[in-house]
């Protein structure tokens, strides 16, 4: 349909070099709204008769996205919609195109295609918070060590740890929700890069689809992609997020730490040694949080040298945004099963804390508030315990007092403080005491579970006042073509 200047059809090879069919099944139905939504207002502003506006919106709510696979020598999907339309409606299938091209066309299915791929990724993602919430509410209290440079640091709780995953994904969820504002602009009516002389209006249709807005600046509108890549790169951060929580569970499973076990679900055998119980998921989204940053690289990469205008690169930057939701819708979906079926040993996190001196610390600081001891000093005293404890292979609280007189020699320390910092130390204590917002502190922990999940109670209601805004919006549009299509 769009050769008519070249007269001959495309090469075999050549058609299948530059079809974008394989691709373009994730936007049939877009594409189809799209074009429904442009004949409406077609038809409102007199560009097409009431009787033709009806031929061609009949053909359209005729077609079945499924139906439109394999494409019949289409170069893509826009072309094959028109093709059956005019199939269908005859002569009054040729006015589809007017006022408009491929250019705004395509950018007006792929902006379509992101809206709801924001919000289907951005419930997963909300549904993985929820299992972090669940899981984290039964282990406010559950001891584990936390780790700078993978050793031993301060005392912690599996709460604290759940909770910071649950904060990054509010994050992540909270981008998307900033990229949808963004993506929600309709392009259409840009036509090829500078609009049209045809007397139309952009906003009817940007409303008909649900769109906030438009695009309003014809070049933009259709050869920008910085939406594309910016969707790419907020799926990018969220799967670098999974991959190190997962980089964790992996370790936390291994016999050497023993801290969880995965469940028989979501784990698989080895097929010699029957004994192993593989986290091949977990491995598997380090992976695909590779694939991820992947797929944004090739986005920057299609449209980092293009001249202003619409390029056919362009093309290929859609492929690897589909790819990314699939990715992340994915991983979203089975970490939140790896969370919830994995069982925790409480016995074996406790154990943790008893090595690698987590009371250091907190001695120290026992001295700064209870003494007003300098915490230079403090620090540089507990440091000669840890050393002298260390050498003698014993914890701190097994030192005798000849030792903790040698480590306070040259440092004013009250008579009897060191001993009774000591004496205060151990995870129940640390964590009662410890009161700084946002610490691993007991009392903290109830505190952020209940902003959490009001947190994620109002990013689950933006999700779906999202969602009604397209789902009405549509229903509005198939009912009022419905209505002209019989008429």
């Amino acid at each position: 349909m769009y050769r008519t200047r070249l007269g001959g059809k495309l090469d075999g090879d050549v058609l299948a070099y530059v079809s974008s069919m394989a691709d373009d099944a994730a936007i049939a139905r877009h594409d189809i709204l799209g074009s429904i939504a442009h004949t409406v207002m077609l038809s409102e502003s007199g560009l097409v008769s009431r009787k033709d506006a009806s031929a061609i919106l009949g053909a359209l709510l005729a077609i079945k996205p499924g139906s439109l696979k394999g494409g019949g020598g289409a170069e893509d999907i826009h072309e094959l919609v028109e093709a059956k339309v005019v199939a269908r409606a005859g002569d009054a299938g040729r006015r589809l195109h007017t006022a408009r091209s491929r250019n705004d066309q395509v950018s007006l299915d792929i902006r379509m295609k992101l809206r709801d791929d924001i919000n289907s990724i951005s419930a997963l993602a909300a549904e993985l918070v929820g299992a972090l919430l669940k899981v984290a509410s039964r282990h406010t209290k559950t001891v584990m060590p936390l780790y700078t440079h993978l050793q031993h640091a301060q005392y912690g709780t599996l709460s604290h740890y759940l909770l910071a995953y649950a904060d990054s994904l509010l994050r992540d969820i909270d981008r998307l929700a900033s990229a949808y504002g963004r993506i929600d602009c309709s392009p259409l009516g840009a036509s090829a890069i500078g609009g049209t002389s045809l007397k139309i209006d952009r906003r009817r249709t940007a409303g008909l689809l649900g769109f906030g807005g438009i695009a309003e600046n014809s070049i933009d509108a259709t050869s920008s992609r910085d939406h594309v890549a910016e969707y790419a790169a907020d799926i990018a951060i969220m799967m670098s997020g999974l991959s190190r929580m997962a980089e964790d569970l992996v370790i936390w499973s291994t016999s050497e730490f023993a801290f969880i076990e995965l469940g028989d679900a979501i784990s698989s055998p080895s097929s010699v040694m029957p004994q192993k119980k593989n986290p091949d998921v977990l491995e598997l989204t380090r992976a695909k949080a590779a694939d991820a940053i992947g797929q944004l690289v090739s986005i920057l990469g299609a449209s980092k040298g293009l001249a202003t205008g619409y390029g056919r690169d362009l093309q290929q930057a859609k492929i690897p945004a589909w790819r990314a939701s699939q990715t992340a819708a994915g991983a979203l979906a089975v970490m939140r099963a790896v969370i919830l079926g994995m069982s925790v040993s409480k016995d074996g996190m406790a154990r943790a804390t008893s090595s690698g001196y987590l009371d250091a610390l907190e001695v120290a600081e026992t001295l700064v508030a209870d003494n007003g001891v300098p915490f230079r000093d403090a620090h540089g005293v507990v440091a000669r315990l840890v050393r002298m404890a260390h050498d003698a292979g014993v914890g701190l609280g097994e030192l005798d007092a000849g030792q903790l007189r040698k480590a306070q020699a040259g440092i004013r320390i009250p008579k009897g403080a060191l001993v009774r910092a000591i004496a205060q130390a151990g995870p129940q204590k640390a964590l009662q005491r410890r009161k700084s917002r946002g610490s691993a502190g007991f009392a903290e922990q109830s505190r952020m579970l209940r902003s959490r999940t009001a947190a994620l109670g109002a990013a689950r209601k933006a999700i779906s006042r999202r969602e009604r805004v397209v789902s009405r919006a549509y229903r509005v549009l198939e009912q009022k073509a419905r209505r002209l299509s019989s008429g």
